[in-house]
């Protein structure tokens, strides 16, 4: 499901821990790590997107955390020219995705990363918010300093 303007509806997820930490996933076999995200499926809200991704990428269900919110608008991103599909129709250039930002009520043990057959991590830890930003994928830094900018003074012990 790609838009009008080539952009694919995604949604993006902030996982935090009671200590105010964010969940940080190393894509797998990868030394590439970033926040779990997934596309938003014809017919699907944001919000079943957001759960469905966050049980096939992290194991969690949704009585495993809390949605503390969500961005006021959708955050885009291009993609790199090398990485779009020229071949495909219609062309994605990129994501325009809604972020969630989700506390883990439970505890880490409910974290499982071999919840679905396609695994997309490989590993993960807890970091502080601003870390991400300077590691994420360099065409994502916009779009992840925009999501945290917005959502982490909704973290539970917030320091800018």
């Amino acid at each position: 499901m790609i838009d009008e303007n080539g952009f694919r509806p995604n949604v993006g997820i902030i996982l935090s821990n009671s200590d105010g930490r964010v969940f940080w996933g190393k894509r797998i076999g990868q030394s590439s790590w970033q926040f779990p995200q997934g596309g938003i499926n014809e017919g699907e809200t944001p919000l079943e997107a957001m759960y469905r991704e966050l049980q096939e990428e992290v194991g969690l269900e949704p009585e495993h955390v809390e949605v503390m919110g969500y961005t006021a608008d959708w955050l885009k991103y291009r993609l790199p020219k090398h990485l779009i599909r020229r071949r495909s129709s219609p062309t994605c250039i990129g994501q325009k995705q809604l972020w969630f930002m989700l506390r883990l009520t439970g505890d880490d043990s409910c974290v499982n990363l071999r919840a679905s057959e396609v695994p997309e991590f490989d590993g993960w830890r807890w970091v502080h918010h601003h870390r991400p930003v300077r590691e994420v994928v360099y065409f994502k830094r916009t779009v992840y300093e925009k999501a945290l900018q917005e959502l982490a003074p909704l973290l539970p012990t917030f320091t800018s």
